[in-house]
């Protein structure tokens, strides 16, 4: 019996599995459209140090119609408190509320995450808050 990943260079057989991963993993237009993103302005940050690993409280306004949401957001790497007041962000609104050591997550702020550095998802532009994102 012949071994077809025998005649293939290894990187490649890594990346189809990779890929034949992430398809079992795959969600329809449906389940996309369930997820509920919007715009928010970073209204009030604080330190965190109840948090297991090292994060910021944050208040969003996300507009009338959402209001104001809080989050645990572990961005500590690559923002100060300071940098953050003012800032527009991208997040899921329609999550569960979940308790975080002595606090409430709301929402869940987006990012590109590389190790513990996180770069917040932004708008180039601003917008206004609780604009969808689609």
């Amino acid at each position: 019996m012949s071994n077809h990943n025998l005649f293939l260079p290894s990187y490649f057989v890594k990346r189809f599995k990779s890929e034949k991963n992430s398809m079992e993993e795959t969600i329809n237009w449906q389940d996309f459209a369930k997820i509920d993103m919007r715009v928010g302005t970073v209204i009030k940050a604080n330190d965190f140090p109840e948090a297991r690993n090292p994060a910021y409280q944050l208040h969003i306004d996300f507009g009338e119609e959402i209001g104001v949401k809080k989050t645990s957001a572990q961005v500590t790497t690559l923002y100060t408190k300071e940098q953050l007041l003012g800032t527009q962000v991208v997040a899921v609104v329609n999550f569960p509320k979940k308790q975080i050591a002595n606090f409430m997550s709301e929402c869940l702020i987006l990012g590109a995450v590389k190790g513990k550095d996180v770069e917040l998802l932004q708008p180039k532009a601003t917008v206004d808050n609780g604009l969808k994102i689609s």
